[in-house]
């Protein structure tokens, strides 16, 4: 056996390792939620769900009057809703500073990069008092607002790669053969830009679906995204320990409409990420 093939054998078991230390935790996650507490408290891990059942499942969607569906559905309107603003807003921005020269365009362009380094828990207290003022504490409209005023700095920034690859002169191509602007841009830029597009909007969604300090302190009672609810499965009390069985069903029902998601999106989201890579 040749020294090259040795080395792509090394190298192929070794992702192999990488990529089921990687999946191990879903696989976990999974496979606790379909054992009982009794078996998952002890000392001896299960590594198969033999004997296992749906039971977590079902107290999931009882457990306080069905609070799941009412925090999926909130969860649900504050992430679509912030994907759709931001990618209306940060494709103007991106077409703005890739297809035209104003003055301050590089000082909008390093504003972009600085306020990502801005941290999170340094603007708690100032939004609060903002939302607050206006009347939007523990309301989904604020949350969004939030949310997008997040997220749309870095997609601007990504979406920037993508505009920029796709050269102006198809478009003035397309105008010369009678298209007008309108016309060029929709038929012939924006499906090349589709693909950045899907990219920018899995970070959105992933983005706003999984946060969770902003909504801790702007959300309350009833008004609880999915992160919130699923933070109650794992506080105990005094006279309750935590039910381990139903935290883990309640973690794989937080994690069904991601990997839905990704599946309606995966082919555009692969081609999106090395264009983006090769662009700008």
């Amino acid at each position: 056996m040749s020294l090259k093939s040795v080395a792509t054998s090394f190298y192929t078991l070794l992702a192999v390792v990488i990529a089921l230390a990687w999946a191990f935790p879903v696989y976990w996650m999974l496979n606790s939620s379909l054992l009982p507490n009794s078996t998952l408290q002890s000392l001896t891990p299960t590594f198969l769900p033999f004997g296992g059942s749906l039971d977590n499942f079902t107290s999931v969607f009882k457990h306080n009057d069905g609070s799941f569906f009412t925090a999926l559905g909130i969860s649900l309107t504050v992430t679509l809703s912030t994907v759709a603003i931001v990618l209306f807003i940060a494709f103007l921005g991106a077409l703005a500073i890739s297809r035209f020269r104003f003055k301050g365009r590089k000082s909008f362009i390093l504003a972009l990069l600085l306020i990502q380094m801005l941290p999170a828990e340094g603007m708690f207290i100032a939004q609060y008092k903002m939302m607050s003022s206006v009347g939007m504490l523990n309301n989904v409209i604020g949350l969004t607002v939030l949310y997008t005023a997040a997220v749309v700095p870095f997609t601007i920034w990504m979406l920037r790669g993508f505009v920029a690859g796709v050269p102006a002169e198809l478009e003035e191509a397309a105008m010369v053969d009678g298209l007008s602007r309108t016309q060029a841009f929709l038929r012939i830029t924006f499906p090349l830009l589709a693909p950045g597009l899907v990219a920018s909007g899995v970070y959105a969604f992933l983005q706003a679906w999984n946060e969770f300090t902003v909504a801790l302190v702007l959300m309350d009672g009833e008004n609880q995204t999915l992160p919130l609810w699923l933070r109650g499965f794992v506080q105990s009390s005094a006279t309750r320990e935590t039910d381990w069985g139903m935290v883990m069903a309640a973690s794989t029902l937080v994690a069904v409409p991601v990997i839905i998601f990704f599946l309606l999106v995966q082919s555009k989201m692969s081609s999106g990420l090395v264009g983006g890579a090769v662009k700008g």
